[in-house]
Order: structure tokens, then sequence, then C-alpha cells
């Protein structure tokens, strides 16, 4: 879905590297909080795809996101979801992300 977002010329630059830094962030063995944590070292990363998610829904055209979403969970189910999760991120911090500053 990443690759496929980041290819579509539809998709604004922002987004295309917003993308990109969370593909990076989740392969890099570097986190915040080391994945050798039990629980809290895959929060992080959950929380940060949730925010990512949560922004992709907010920011682009449901249309753009529905041609690249995988059909299991659907995309209102898993909206629900981030929204509960991104909940727990400042507003500020979420703001900060798709604002590009």
């Amino acid at each position: 879905m990443i690759g496929s977002l980041m290819l579509d010329p539809e998709v604004p630059r922002k987004v295309k590297v917003v993308l990109a830094a969370v593909a990076v962030y989740l392969v890099s063995p570097v986190d915040l909080v080391p994945d050798w944590i039990p629980f809290l070292g895959y929060l992080d990363d959950v929380l940060l795809v949730a925010v990512v998610v949560d922004g992709l829904l907010n920011f682009l055209d449901r249309s753009i996101l529905l041609r690249y979403w995988p059909r299991h969970p659907t995309l209102d189910a898993t909206a629900a979801v981030v929204r509960r999760l991104a909940r727990w991120v400042p507003a500020g911090l979420k703001a900060r992300i798709f604002s590009g500053r």
C-alpha cells in the first residue's frame, strides 16, 4: 500500500515524504523504545502507524485510499481503531506530521 501511494501522481508530495519516513523508521533497528522491551518496544511503532493512517484518512481523498487499501480489515474498521489509538498522541505532534514543519 505504501509503495502504491508513493507512486500515485494524485498523492501530494508531503504525504509521500511522510510515508517514506514511516517506512524507514519501521525497518530501522533504531527506535524510540527498543523492540526487545516486551510490549513497550512495539508500542511506539503501533502509535506511529496509527497516527499516520489517521492522518491519511483526514488528508487524502477517500477514493485514493480505497484504491490501494487491502480488503481486510475494512477501511472503516481500521479508521475506528486508529482514531482511538491516535488519541494517545498529543495533538500538536499529530498536526506537525502532515504540516511539513
